[in-house]
């Protein structure tokens, strides 16, 4: 029997139109990071991700607006699973240096961010295609060549005179549980915030 030619597959959010990839079984890594200055405030993500003998075959970033850390975070790690996919990568690895995401894609923290919600769901239906799929958490000091595309695309969309301003800070309100013990507040769950975000509260005591 004739085989037909793969058709060519449509351009992802990530990634231009290309030929059906072949399959590659190896175990690929991708170090992934996102960051933002003024968070929220230009934001930006970079990836690097290597073959299965540990070889460097893609480095990727991208500014992306005005958004915060974790989005950023999210918007990284979207960027390596469509770069695998679209290259027939079946195992991967994924580390990164924000524990939030990591907890949450690995079902230990629930998402109640509305804006982190629909990233984690696409990223989790993505991560579901592979035969093997592991997010990992590793100190930024091992995440560094992420890092530094991040600030690459960063300082060259500032060259390019194309960041906005830092928006002004947004008010939300959010509803939390914790106990006191020992004359010290403690939340019994984690909160979807980014680093450096300032919080006031109101303390209601139930008896």
């Amino acid at each position: 029997m004739q085989k037909r030619a793969a058709s060519p597959r449509g351009g992802g959010l990530f990634g231009d139109t290309q030929p059906e990839p072949a399959r590659n079984t190896a175990a690929y890594q991708a170090n992934i990071d996102g960051g933002s200055r003024g968070n929220p405030g230009p934001a930006a993500y970079g990836v690097v991700i290597r073959d299965g003998s540990g070889a460097i075959v893609a480095r990727l970033k991208k500014y992306i607006g005005q958004n915060t850390n974790n989005v950023a975070e999210y918007f990284g790690l979207i960027a390596a699973l469509d770069y695998a996919q679209t290259h027939g990568v079946r195992s991967l690895r994924v580390e990164s240096d924000s524990e939030l995401m990591v907890k949450q894609m690995r079902g230990q923290y629930k998402v109640k961010s509305a804006e982190l919600r629909p990233l984690f769901e696409r990223a989790k239906k993505m991560a579901q295609g592979f035969e093997s799929f592991r997010i990992e958490h590793v100190y930024r000091e091992q995440n560094h060549e992420a890092d530094e595309l991040v600030n690459q695309a960063l300082d060259e969309t500032g060259r390019a005179g194309r960041s906005a301003p830092v928006p002004a800070a947004r008010e939300t309100t959010m509803r939390l549980a914790g106990r006191c013990r020992e004359g010290r507040l403690e939340l019994t769950e984690p909160l979807d915030l980014a680093d450096g975000t300032e919080v006031e509260i109101l303390v209601r005591v139930k008896k």
